[in-house]
């Protein structure tokens, strides 16, 4: 596995401390970041899952737990919008130039809007996907937030199951 992505150029050309880890990907996973979670032994609140949508039309990424949701009311309140739905795969590919399941907030092809679950601040680490299937970049939570130029914000609903 390759450990230089364009996630991983873009925090060390911006001088931010992480750390990479691996796991076994599987692409009929129902839910990748829990997958990722169970595969790197870590509680899924500290993997964040990378979202592309859009709000008002516009697309945005968002980071929130993997054992979270998004409610769609607080994803457009985020960005002062009015309605918010989730992207297209095809349309998340082309923007970011990653793959859906690979798919960093660091390095997309398009910059974004980016908001992350303010509950993640409250952790000591957190893993966000590196830039390809099967990758984390392990960071502190406040330095991801100032890396991506992010708003802390209200994201999920109550907790999964």
């Amino acid at each position: 596995m390759a450990t230089s992505t364009r996630a991983t150029a873009v925090l060390s050309k911006l001088g931010v401390h992480f750390s990479l880890h691996s796991y076994d990907y599987d692409p009929d996973a129902d839910r990748i970041g829990m997958q990722a979670a169970e595969g790197m032994g870590v509680e899924p609140r500290r993997v964040l899952k990378t979202l592309m949508a859009e709000v008002d039309g516009k697309p945005v990424c968002v980071l929130v737990p993997s054992d979270r949701e998004v409610s769609m009311k607080k994803l457009a309140a985020a960005f002062h919008g009015k309605s918010a739905k989730m992207m297209r795969p095809a349309d998340a590919e082309r923007l970011t130039g990653y793959h859906v399941g690979g798919i960093s907030p660091f390095g997309q092809k398009k910059r974004v809007p980016t908001a992350i679950e303010e509950s993640a601040l409250n952790e000591t680490t957190v893993f966000v996907n590196g830039g390809q299937r099967g990758l984390q970049i392990e960071l502190d939570p406040k330095a991801a937030c100032a890396a991506l130029d992010a708003a802390a914000q209200p994201l999920t609903a109550a907790a999964d199951r």
